[in-house]
C-alpha cells in the first residue's frame, strides 16, 4: 500500500489517498477513475510528498515517554496542591467525609484527602457527598 497527497486542480483540495501501488494510481489516473470528492472534477494530480524515514516504534516510544513525563509532573503538581492545602485523613477518609458533610464537624477549613476504596467512594457519592479520585504517584528520589 502506498498513500498519495492529491491535490485537485479544480477546486485545489487537497487530501490523500491510498493505492495498492504506484502502478495501480498510474492505471486509475490513466483509465480516468481518479476525481475530486469536492468538485467532481478529473483533474486530480500527485503533488510532492517526503516518505516517513523515522522508526515508527522508536517513535512512537519516545512520543508516549514524553507524554508520561508531562502527565507525571502534572500529577505530581496536584499533589503538591493537596498536600498544601487539604488535610491528610489516611484510610479515615469516609468517615470524615460524612462527619464533615453531615456537620458533625462544622468548622472545618480546610478539605480532606486520604484513601478510600471504589466501593466506599461508590457509597459516599449515593450519599451526595462530592468526591473525587486522582492517581497518586510516588516520589522516587527518596
Amino acid at each position: 500500500m502506498i498513500k498519495y497527497r492529491l491535490v485537485c486542480k479544480g477546486c485545489d483540495l487537497s487530501f490523500d489517498s491510498w493505492f495498492a501501488s504506484s502502478r495501480e494510481y498510474d492505471k486509475l489516473k490513466n483509465g480516468k477513475f481518479l476525481n475530486c470528492h469536492n468538485c467532481n472534477s478529473k483533474q486530480v494530480e500527485k503533488s510532492l510528498m517526503a516518505p516517513k524515514l523515522i522508526n515508527k516504534n522508536k517513535f512512537n516510544k519516545i512520543n508516549t515517554d514524553l507524554k508520561l513525563k508531562k502527565i507525571n509532573k502534572k500529577i505530581k503538581e496536584y499533589q503538591r496542591f493537596i498536600k498544601d492545602n487539604f488535610d491528610f485523613v489516611g484510610e479515615n477518609f469516609s468517615y470524615e467525609a460524612r462527619s464533615i458533610h453531615y456537620n458533625n464537624k462544622k468548622n472545618k477549613k480546610k478539605g480532606i484527602y486520604g484513601t478510600a476504596s471504589k466501593k466506599e467512594i461508590k457509597e459516599l457519592k449515593e450519599e451526595g457527598i462530592e468526591t473525587e479520585s486522582i492517581p497518586w504517584v510516588e516520589d522516587k528520589n527518596n
